[in-house]
């Protein structure tokens, strides 16, 4: 069974290509929603875009005839979901506070840590184009950080550094599950659960922060939902089909989108020190691209 689905699989570089696109989808997606943020606070952004997305996930698992998972499936969803939702409040909370390419590249820790535990979790083995790739996306995070860092923080923005690192931990953790959820759940399942998990999550809160926004916001709210679940769809299906250890460096691409992003909604100045990161940063994708996997990718069961 598992070598069919091998067999049949795509090939590495289309899986490849769609996480990219996925990574992508989801700068975009940051970028609306740190617009929404700051209009209408990160709660409200949060719990509405989760109301649209479910909404749109509830039509497709109807329309495609999607079966309800299994009782250890849910356990995965419900535990991924949960992750992500806290995950998402922190993250978008810093990015209130700071320029959008700064917040991601202090995420960049992540990657790293879900390599390792990827070796831990789901028994791949680490390969040293992998180890490799990571060390040279971060070395292009240190020095696009350079420039950032090198000032005196307002307390604000010392308060959003605190929360998009606690996020990029949660980040790391999520891109285990991830892989995990791939292997036994369809894109579009993927995606309904995890908006109806962050839904019920900010629906406990719901009677004493929730407020109908103006529908002057439902554009963005609505695009919102839809660039966050096209891309986790784009994302599940490339980890169903290739190691996360060989697409984890993908993720330092969002640096690239979010410092398009902001320099064209949030005015955020290009410098030197970006051009020269992305550089490097783009190069370790390259070589995970180009590398080897070290073992077949592990099927799993998410027991």
């Amino acid at each position: 069974m598992a070598s069919a689905r091998a067999g049949s699989a795509p090939s590495f570089a289309i899986a490849f290509a769609v996480c990219c696109l996925g990574v992508c989808l989801f700068s975009i997606m940051d970028a609306v929603m740190k617009g929404l943020s700051l209009a209408i606070g990160v709660y409200n952004a949060l719990f509405w875009r989760a109301v649209v997305g479910t909404t749109m996930g509830l039509v497709g698992m109807v329309a495609l005839r999607q079966r309800w998972p299994g009782r250890s499936v849910l356990r995965l969803h419900m535990l991924r979901g949960a992750v992500v939702a806290i995950m998402a409040f922190l993250f978008f909370f810093a990015v209130t506070r700071l320029p959008l390419a700064e917040a991601i590249a202090l995420s960049f820790i992540a990657p790293l840590i879900a390599l390792y535990l990827a070796a831990i979790l789901l028994g791949e083995r680490i390969g040293r184009s992998a180890i490799l790739a990571s060390l040279l996306g971060l070395v292009g995070v240190g020095v696009i950080l350079s420039a950032r860092l090198s000032g005196h923080y307002e307390w604000r923005a010392l308060e959003g550094v605190a929360a998009v690192i606690v996020s990029a931990v949660l980040f790391a953790w999520n891109l285990i599950l991830q892989r995990q959820q791939a292997q036994v759940a369809s894109p579009i399942e993927v995606a309904f659960f995890q908006n109806l998990v962050m839904l019920a999550m900010f629906a406990l809160v719901a009677p004493f922060l929730a407020v109908v926004p103006s529908m002057t916001h439902a554009p963005m709210i609505v695009a919102g939902a839809v660039l966050a679940s096209t891309s986790l769809m784009c994302l599940a299906w490339a980890y169903a089909r290739a190691e996360a250890q060989r697409l984890i460096p993908v993720e330092y691409t969002a640096f690239v989108w979010a410092a398009i992003c902001g320099w064209v909604a949030f005015g955020e100045r290009l410098t030197l020190t970006t051009l020269a990161g992305t550089i490097l940063i783009v190069a370790g994708c390259l070589i995970a691209a180009r590398s080897k996997p070290a073992l077949a990718h592990v099927e799993t069961d998410a027991a």
